[in-house]
């Protein structure tokens, strides 16, 4: 069985037993949350399609750990100008175990 869920603006895959990396999420390690809202819930050869969420499915979730991404650099440049800027970005993230799946 697995579901397409949307969690903060994003669309994701998941199965039980996946491990997921989102945007940072309130609460600590070992914590149990109710991740997003169901699109679509696949269970062998049937399927429920959301209008726009599947009612009553839920997929429960488990915070793993809380960490920050891999660095990037955004670089500003107005030609001509002598203008530039360079500054860093590290987003904070959180890896979930997806627990269960029901509908």
């Amino acid at each position: 069985m697995f579901a397409v869920i949307k969690a903060q603006g994003k669309q994701f895959k998941v199965a039980t037993g996946d491990r997921l990396t989102v945007d940072r999420l309130a609460g600590e390690a070992g914590n149990k949350i109710a991740l997003g809202e169901v699109l679509m819930l696949i269970d062998g050869a049937t399927t429920k399609v959301g209008k726009p969420t599947v009612s009553g499915a839920k997929v429960e979730a488990e915070i793993v750990e809380h960490s920050r991404g891999d660095k990037i650099k955004v670089f500003k440049k107005r030609r001509r100008k002598s203008y530039h800027r360079t500054r860093g970005h590290r987003q904070d993230l959180t890896t979930v175990k997806i627990t269960a799946i029901t509908a």
